[in-house]
């Protein structure tokens, strides 16, 4: 499945951070992880961490899958509201799922500095605004589920938004305190390269095509034909993991983005500040740590990557329309256009944890708009799950819930 498509300004911007070598040989490891994006580099990391002899593989070049497409918007909201997932899955498993993600924010600040990261992690507040009048009643019912959770979030009418952000034709919007900006394809190549001087081994352009039970391990077979002895596998393969497991377990999306640099004078504390509306699909917007407007939305079902390129232009024009209604007299430049895809699942949830096709093995699944602050509290969960721990949130992120 291809991931990505025309020209993703992560991939543009960064260029070929680190190349790593193909696997030439047969390897033996405590722990093998499957998928060299953010999530597998996070994984990676705590592994590493904890003193497990690791080894990471990539069918492609790192991260140039799904983590050379998104658009790193680290926010503690779910893509299904607190009081609504409340109705799903009950009071303490929703805000836990909210909790875990505000936490992740703060996990992500501190890694960053440990590792001395270059990835321009930036705080920002979060705004939440209602696009349509009858979103309302809706919106200010989930202002009340997160301010009884404990989040600091503050209600703005109408015209308070357009007085501190400029935006015309707006009902009114959660501000939320806990937000944060970060280059996801930067930061998953620093942390392999840190972890990589600390025994980590990377193969890319490796795929596994077969996997061996045995007592106590797996054997995955390469398209090369070498094998990799692992006594745990961890598949941190995202959207990819469509085409592994059956069972109608996420429904696949197509998105869109674009970047323009930005007439800083005809906004207003955007660079400090996470946008998104009550759209369905929403459009999202936030500034980049090289000072550019990145836009994003147009969300449809995926069908096929070549479907989806070939509609980019007129995405493009969807999100310049909706951009034109809350700036009608401001002109956007796009210098770059792409799609990705993601996964959407029924309650906005990830799936982290065990399957039963698959022994000795993991599954770190962050889907929808908080792939990598779940992919936070996914290192945290594999930490206990390779201790035989049990995780608080294991009963909401597991198969088959």
């Amino acid at each position: 499945m291809d991931l990505k498509s025309n020209e993703p300004f992560w991939l543009l911007k960064n260029g070929l951070v680190a190349s790593y070598p193909s696997l030439k040989s047969d390897e033996e490891c405590d722990v093998l992880i499957i998928g060299g994006g953010i999530t597998g580099s996070l994984i990676a990391h705590q592994m590493i961490e904890e003193g497990y002899h690791t080894i990471l593989i990539d069918k492609r070049e790192l991260c140039n899958g799904s983590t050379s497409t998104t658009t790193s918007m680290l926010q503690y909201e779910i893509d299904v509201p607190l009081f609504e997932l409340i109705t799903k899955i009950g009071k303490k498993g929703a805000v836990l799922s909210y909790r875990a993600c505000s936490d992740a924010i703060d996990k992500i600040e501190e890694l960053s500095g440990s590792i001395k990261s270059d990835a321009g992690f930036k705080r920002k507040k979060s705004l939440y605004f209602a696009s349509k009048k009858k979103d309302i009643n809706w919106l200010k019912q989930e202002y009340g589920a997160r301010k009884n959770a404990g989040f600091e979030v503050k209600w703005l009418t109408g015209n308070e938004v357009l007085e501190k952000f400029g935006f015309e034709n707006t009902y009114g919007g959660i501000l939320s305190k806990q937000g944060a900006s970060i280059d996801a394809f930067r930061f998953a190549h620093e942390l392999c390269i840190y972890n990589v001087r600390k025994g980590l081994k990377i193969f890319d352009k490796t795929e596994m095509v077969n996997i061996e039970y045995h007592k106590g391990f797996n054997l995955a077979i390469m398209n090369s034909g070498f094998h990799i002895k692992a006594k745990k596998i961890i598949y941190c393969i995202g959207y990819e993991s469509k085409d592994l497991l059956k069972g109608n377990f996420v429904d696949l999306k197509s998105t869109y983005a674009i970047v323009s640099e930005i007439d800083k004078d005809k906004f207003k504390n955007i660079s400090n500040t996470l946008v998104w509306n009550t759209d369905n699909p929403y459009m999202y917007m936030r500034t980049t740590d090289d000072g550019r407007l990145l836009i994003g939305g147009g969300d449809e079902d995926f069908y096929a990557a070549r479907k989806r390129d070939a509609i980019l232009n007129r995405k493009e024009k969807e999100i310049l329309k909706m951009l034109k209604r809350i700036k009608p007299d401001y002109h956007f430049y796009p210098d770059f256009v792409w799609g990705g895809s993601f996964g959407e699942t029924k309650d906005g949830l990830p799936y982290i944890g065990e399957h039963k096709k698959f022994k000795n093995s993991y599954f770190v699944l962050g889907f929808g708009g908080n792939g990598i602050t779940f992919s936070i509290t996914g290192m945290e969960m594999v930490s206990m799950f390779m201790k035989n721990k049990n995780h608080s949130l294991s009963r909401y992120f597991k198969f088959g819930r």
